[in-house]
Formats: structure tokens, C-alpha cells, sequence
């Protein structure tokens, strides 16, 4: 139960410090947000490499690592396939336009008639970025309460730009903060859902373990391979979030060594 917990806190209190950031100090640019989403890509891919992968070949194998790999990746890959589909129809793009695009807040800002609908497609797309964290921290958390605890900290501290991206273009499309605020903390509160998937699967034996921190490794990498730096350095222009990204792996992998 504390693993869940801890997933929830890592989604609403991360999501939702992005949130209140945004509501008290302004809406912040898709530059400063690219910066901010690839230092946390960053720290997230060293959690991939140092902590999920060795992970799962030492309680499995290599080959066993590499397919939940794929199924990771393969999951997020058709899932955010569908997403652009519903939300573009007919848009094609591999990036979008704006982070606001990106994690299509913008659709929430709709005409009034529209709104329920746009909230669930919205509330859906963050989801998809919390889910596979979740699992990764129900996963952890259930085999070894440390690396759950290390997962959280790292997750939460992931969702604070994310908030602010989400929180941003909604308080500049009409909303008011609070329930701008509101919303992102909901949508932080899916981390839940991957978490206790992750616990559920994560008792089943040590492969069902491997499998699992494999598929939560592949997950994550293929977000932050795949969209984040891609749509980052889309939106500043520069290599900066490239920078950003490379120290975020340096920190993450002192991170881990502290609390390892």
C-alpha cells in the first residue's frame, strides 16, 4: 500500500507543483519548459540504464529485459498513435506545433459545448506519461522498497515541468488557476493506475518482475527518446535542451548513488 501511496504523491504533488508554479508566476515559455522536460528526460534515462535494465537481467535475462523492452515501447507507441488521431485528425506530424499541442492541453480550451469531451482527451494524454511511470514505481516499490522510494523522488520531481506545460496554456485560454490547478493535479493522480498494475505484476514471480521493469524501462526511454528532446529541441531552436538533457543523466546517476 505505501507504494502506492508514494505513486500517488509522486503524480499530483509533481503535476501539481508544475500547476500552482504556473498559476503564481505566470505561464512560462515552450523554451523554458523544453529545458525543464529534458533535464527530467534526462534524469529519467539514467533510471532506465542504472537502475530498471541491470534490474531485470539480474532477476531474469538479457532476452527477457529486451522484450519487455518492446512491449513497452510498442504500448506507448500505439497509444499515442490513437491520441494523435483523436485530437488531429488527419495531422500526420511526428511533433507538434507547441507543448501545448504536445500534451494536447490546448483542446481542453475549446468551445464551451466541448469541454467535458476535451477534458477526457486531455486527462487521457497525460496518462500516457504517467502510466509507465507508475508501473516502474509499483514494480520497484514491491520488490525493493528503496528503489520504489528513489523512483518516486525522481518521478515526482518529472512532473513538475509536465504540470507546468499542462497548467500553462489552459490558464491562457480562459480557465481560471484554480481550476487549472484542479485539473493537473487529476491528471497526475493516473500514476496510481501504473502503479498498481506494476505491484499486481510484480508479485507474480521474479521473471513477471523483469518483465515489468523492462517494459517500464522501454516506456520511458521511448518518451524521451521518441518525444520529449525531439519536441525540446523543436521548440527552443537550439541544442540547449540536448545540454540539459546529458546533465539530468549525470544528476540522476548521482541521485541514485546517494540513495543506493
Amino acid at each position: 500500500m505505501h507504494i502506492i501511496l508514494l505513486s500517488l504523491l509522486a503524480g499530483v504533488v509533481g503535476m501539481g507543483l508544475g500547476g500552482v508554479l504556473t498559476a503564481l508566476f505566470g505561464s512560462k515559455s515552450d523554451k523554458i519548459i523544453g529545458i525543464f522536460l529534458s533535464f527530467s528526460g534526462g534524469v529519467m534515462i539514467s533510471i532506465a540504464f542504472v537502475e530498471l535494465i541491470p534490474e531485470a537481467i539480474a532477476l531474469s535475462s538479457i532476452a527477457m529485459m529486451v522484450v519487455g523492452l518492446f512491449i513497452g515501447a510498442a504500448l506507448v507507441f500505439i497509444l499515442h498513435y490513437i491520441m494523435d488521431n483523436i485530437s488531429h485528425a488527419g495531422r500526420k506530424s511526428k511533433v507538434h506545433d507547441s507543448f501545448a499541442e504536445y500534451f494536447h492541453s490546448n483542446d481542453i480550451i475549446a468551445k464551451k459545448s466541448t469541454m467535458l469531451r476535451s477534458g477526457m482527451i486531455m486527462i487521457f494524454a497525460i496518462a500516457l506519461h504517467n502510466v509507465p511511470e507508475g508501473l516502474a514505481m509499483g514494480a520497484a516499490g514491491n520488490y525493493d522498497a528503496r528503489l520504489g522510494l528513489t523512483l518516486a523522488i525522481i518521478i515526482g520531481l518529472h512532473n513538475i515541468p509536465e504540470g507546468m506545460a499542462v497548467s500553462a496554456p489552459l490558464i491562457l485560454g480562459g480557465l481560471t488557476k484554480l481550476k487549472a490547478v484542479i485539473i493537473t493535479l487529476l491528471a497526475g493522480a493516473t500514476t496510481v493506475l501504473g502503479a498498481a498494475v506494476g505491484v499486481l505484476i510484480g508479485s507474480i514471480s521474479p521473471t513477471a518482475v523483469a518483465l515489468s521493469f523492462g517494459a517500464a524501462a522501454g516506456a520511458m526511454l521511448y518518451v524521451v527518446l521518441g518525444e520529449i528532446l525531439p519536441q525540446s529541441i523543436v521548440m527552443s531552436k537550439d541544442r540547449i535542451p540536448t545540454i540539459f538533457a546529458f546533465l539530468g543523466m549525470v544528476v540522476g546517476m548521482l541521485f541514485t548513488e546517494i540513495l543506493g
